[in-house]
């Protein structure tokens, strides 16, 4: 039996991971972390990490990047694996995470959709033969109560065309009072912000007189909960270190 802590389990995610664990015979939630403490299971609900009593095997945190380094610091006291899926991290959010690794095993991915990273190994792969010829453009689409824009996945995606292509590119988020031609150097990212949408990516490669979209749809949030499942079973398997999706879909 996989023991689980959940890190904002009473969010959207937290609750979407909630029901996924009860329904795996192998894996039991014993307590969660939420800003609000509010009790909606028959596990306890803390308001801090520091009040946690329970043991367990791995932490899934999907809450906001402010509640990031206390649940961290709690699983490196404790030994405890840790899966990152929140986004928006800063860069010393990324190095307290660097920092655990040297103690205890960490999962991070923006994204935590199979899909999604089979759409970043794609884009690895077509980018560079486009590169000289075709602009590209990131646009990203989700429900109007997200906070952060542009979203994780996105920047996932321009930093791996990034990584690919021999000369750097500028980021250019939205265009609004922009007078110039657009550089075979940029990469524009833009959100749009509406309704209920779980997630829609797209990559455009826009070449001469002719246009490659590729696009990941997320239909319900099930996919990122059961991705982060599928980062949990791994990642207690594994020495202290990073991780990503990467590893998983080798």
């Amino acid at each position: 039996m996989l023991n689980v802590i959940l890190n904002g389990a009473n969010g959207r995610m937290g609750r979407v991971i909630n029901r996924l664990i009860s329904e795996h015979d192998d894996m039991k939630v014993v307590a969660g972390v939420d800003i609000s403490a509010q009790q909606l299971d028959d596990y306890p609900i803390y308001s801090s990490p520091a009040d946690i009593r329970e043991d367990a095997d791995v932490v899934i945190d999907f809450s906001h990047f402010s509640a990031v380094p206390g649940i961290v610091s709690w699983c490196v006291e404790h030994k405890t694996p840790v899966v990152v899926a929140t986004t928006a991290l800063d860069d010393a959010c990324q190095e307290a995470l660097n920092t655990a690794a040297e103690v205890i095993p960490v999962f991070q991915s923006a994204n935590m959709s199979l899909g999604v990273n089979a759409l970043l190994k794609a884009v690895a792969a077509i980018t560079p033969a486009l590169e000289e010829n075709f602009n590209v453009e990131i646009i990203e689409k989700h429900h109007n109560k997200k906070l952060d824009s542009p979203s994780g996945t996105a920047v996932m995606l321009a930093d791996k065309v990034q990584e690919v292509t021999k000369a750097d590119k500028n980021y250019i988020y939205g265009r609004h009072s922009k007078h110039d031609e657009f550089s075979m150097d940029d990469i524009g990212i833009h959100a749009v912000r509406g309704g209920t949408i779980p997630g829609i990516h797209t990559v455009m490669y826009c070449g001469p007189d002719e246009v490659i979209e590729l696009t990941h749809t997320a239909f319900s949030r099930d996919i990122f909960g059961n991705g982060a499942l599928t980062a949990a079973k791994f990642i207690v398997q594994q020495q202290p270190g990073r991780y990503s999706m990467d590893d998983v879909l080798k």
